[in-house]
């Protein structure tokens, strides 16, 4: 009997599966980027909220997301500051979730890099000139 996987979760290799990788910004603009994606794909990050640790280097907060669908447009979100994002999966994948991304922030592209069957791009995301504030989650 073949074994079936449920496509809805981040950890079943997938073409829709994203790695997302967010640094340079507070916790908070972490934990806000990672709500507007979590409602709005599947991921393995549960309700988590990014933490500042003791440490001195700076942080990075990483999650998957199933990006299988291209979601309707997100109202826009303001951000204390700044923040990178490193985008990481399959070409359709990425362009999904970076249109949910461009919806909800303001987002200019920093790089990119282009394989076969994989592509990474590196976003710079603030907030919009107008949004609602992050939810208190």
């Amino acid at each position: 009997m073949p074994e079936t996987r449920d496509s809805r979760t981040p950890h079943a290799p997938s073409p829709d599966l994203v790695q997302v990788v967010l640094g340079e910004c507070s916790p908070a603009d972490a934990d806000t980027v990672f709500n507007v994606l979590r409602a709005h794909f599947t991921s393995d990050r549960g309700s988590d909220a990014p933490r500042q640790t003791g440490e001195e280097c700076p942080a990075v907060w990483t999650g998957g997301f199933l990006a299988a669908h291209t979601p309707d447009s997100v109202p826009g979100v303001l951000l204390a500051g700044s923040v990178t994002a490193d985008l990481q999966g399959g070409p359709v994948a990425v362009a999904r979730l970076r249109r949910t991304l461009e919806s909800a922030f303001v987002v200019s592209a920093a790089g990119s890099v282009s394989g076969d069957q994989e592509v990474e791009v590196q976003l710079r995301l603030t907030g919009p000139e107008r949004g609602a504030p992050p939810e208190d989650g």
